[in-house]
């Protein structure tokens, strides 16, 4: 396969119909330009150039090589400007893992200002909720951290922690009190709202071990906002992360649990090899202000931690960018 930059040489030398000519233009000696002709020479087994008094002279094969050439050298400037349009986020894909409640509260504002921000940028988004299941290749990823659970090779960021809360009919007992001890639950039947290996449910069992108790499931749902119709109906109760709750139906209160307080701690994790690639740095900045606003209303309180995977720091950890323009 010939050479590039020895190809290039010979478009020069043709163009300019001058070996000096052609140094001048590449930046290169005279005595580097004919090198590189004859090292191309050999390397194609072509004879490219003649001798023509104290100049050079294209043969018809140099002259069919270099035209030829064109159309490779018109990719090799689009793949350059590829290449810069991907250092400054213009275009190309990024991945987004997220799970249910995360992506209903946060992503559609988020995806809204990367679309007029990065016209180009193709989003794929993914859902993550099977902790067993989730992809490996994801750029960004909001997810709940659990034991173990943080992806490998990323920087992680804390975008809040999400306490859990009990909802019930307001003809409830437990409606009565400011909040609820988990342990109050333990003779209640549950209406079941995750599903059976995700992550957050994982942080609900561990709290209820914890208080001694396993849960009842009268009913297994595995969708936060369909499990609350069955509270209404007066099957069971249903214990659920703040964010997940939205508005209730008439008829329905909700309590925070409380000894132990169950939290799921929601974090967004980048992929080191785009770490410096704005639109994911943008991403960070646009999840935390979306966060900023739901907690806001939800009163859910935020994280002061931030960790590069496998290990943890008390400050945190800005992801500077700039945005493109």
């Amino acid at each position: 396969m010939p050479d590039v930059s020895r190809l290039r040489v010979l478009r020069a030398v043709v163009a300019k119909g001058s070996i000096r000519e052609a140094a001048a233009a590449l930046g290169y000696t005279p005595s580097a330009v004919s090198q590189q002709l004859a090292a191309l020479q050999r390397e194609t087994g072509l004879r490219l150039v003649d001798r023509v008094g104290r100049g050079i002279e294209p043969t018809t094969a140099g002259r069919t090589l270099a035209e030829e050439s064109e159309a490779l050298f018109r990719e090799l400037s689009r793949l350059d400007g590829l290449a810069r349009d991907l250092r400054a986020g213009r275009t190309g894909v990024l991945s987004i893992g997220y799970f249910a409640s995360a992506g209903a509260a946060w992503l559609p504002s988020v995806v809204t200002v990367l679309r007029r921000e990065f016209p180009e940028l193709r989003l794929d988004l993914r859902w993550t909720e099977v902790l067993d299941e989730r992809p490996a290749d994801l750029d960004v990823e909001v997810f709940v951290e659990t034991r173990g659970a943080r992806p490998a090779g990323t920087i992680v960021y804390p975008l809040v922690d999400d306490p859990y809360e009990v909802v019930v009919r307001d003809d409830d007992p437990l409606a009565e009190g400011s909040s609820v001890p988990l342990a109050e639950l333990a003779d209640r039947p549950w209406i079941d709202n995750d599903i059976t290996h995700g992550a957050c449910r994982r942080v609900l069992l561990a709290a209820c071990a914890e208080a001694g108790f396993v849960p009842r499931f009268a009913v297994e749902m595995h969708d936060n906002r369909t499990a609350i119709p069955f509270v209404v109906s007066g099957i069971g109760i249903t214990v659920l992360p703040r964010l997940a709750r939205g508005e209730l139906p008439e008829g329905l209160t909700s309590r925070p649990v409380v000894a132990p307080v169950p939290v799921r701690r929601i974090s967004v994790a980048v992929r080191k090899a785009v770490a410096d690639h704005l639109a994911a740095a943008r991403t960070v900045e646009l999840l935390r202000a979306a966060v900023s606003q739901e907690c806001g209303s939800h009163g859910v309180e935020g994280s002061a931690r931030s960790t590069t995977t496998g290990a943890w720091s008390e400050a945190p950890l800005p992801l500077r960018s700039s945005r493109s323009t």
